[in-house]
C-alpha cells in the first residue's frame, strides 16, 4: 500500500516536513510513505494555466495523489487557518475540474500537523474539511494527530526526538492503514 504524504511548509527545518519523515519511517509493515512536495508550484493563475497548461510540478503532484492509496497531509497552521502555499497547491492539483475525480474522488486522507503553538494544528486542520470535503476525499476521522510545543518535540534540523509523539504517530498510522485495508 502507498501513502502520499504532503507538508504544507516550504520551510527547510520545519516541523510538518519532519513529522511526514518521521511517519515514512513509522509505517506499518506492508505499507510505505511517499512524501511528495509543493515547492515550485505557482501561484494559481487562470491566465497562466489557459496560456500554458498545467505546470510540470502539478502535474506530477496530481499524478502521485492519484496513484496512490491515501493522502496524509502535515499541515502547519497559520493565522488559525490553512497556510495559504498549501492551499494553492490543492487549488492547482484540482485543475481542470473534469480531472479532479481522478486525483481525489474517494481517496483517503488524513490529517496530521505540528506548532510551537499549545493549539496544536486543530484550526489548521478543521479549515481543511470545507475543501477537502469538495474535493470528494474519504476524510479519516479514526484518529487525531496534533503536536503542540513543537520546539520540545523536534531538533533543530525539524526531525522528531519525542518518544511518545512517534508513538502516537506510529499507532496513528497502523490505524489509518488499516482502515485503507478494510475498503
Amino acid at each position: 500500500m502507498k501513502i502520499i504524504g504532503l507538508s504544507g511548509s516550504l520551510r527547510r527545518h520545519s516541523y510538518n516536513s519532519g513529522l511526514l519523515r518521521a511517519a515514512a519511517a513509522a509505517m506499518p509493515e506492508g505499507a510505505v510513505l511517499e512524501i511528495a512536495t509543493i515547492r515550485g508550484i505557482p501561484l494559481y493563475d487562470g491566465d497562466l494555466e489557459e496560456a500554458e497548461g498545467i505546470p510540470a510540478a502539478v502535474a506530477a503532484l496530481k499524478d502521485a495523489i492519484a496513484g496512490a492509496d491515501g493522502l496524509l497531509i502535515a499541515t502547519p497552521e497559520y493565522n488559525h487557518g490553512i497556510p495559504g502555499v498549501f492551499k494553492n497547491a490543492l487549488d492547482w492539483a484540482s485543475r481542470p475540474p473534469e480531472d479532479q475525480a481522478r486525483v481525489f474522488a474517494g481517496k483517503p486522507v488524513a490529517l496530521i500537523g505540528a506548532t510551537p503553538g499549545g493549539g496544536g494544528t486543530l484550526l489548521g486542520q478543521t479549515s481543511w474539511l470545507p475543501t477537502l470535503r469538495w474535493l470528494g476525499t474519504d476524510m479519516w476521522n479514526g484518529g487525531k494527530l496534533i503536536v503542540s510545543g513543537a520546539t520540545k518535540a523536534f531538533d533543530g534540523e525539524g526531525n522528531l526526538t519525542d518518544a511518545a509523539i512517534t508513538a502516537r504517530l506510529t499507532r496513528f498510522l497502523a490505524d489509518f492503514v488499516a482502515s485503507i485495508g478494510s475498503r
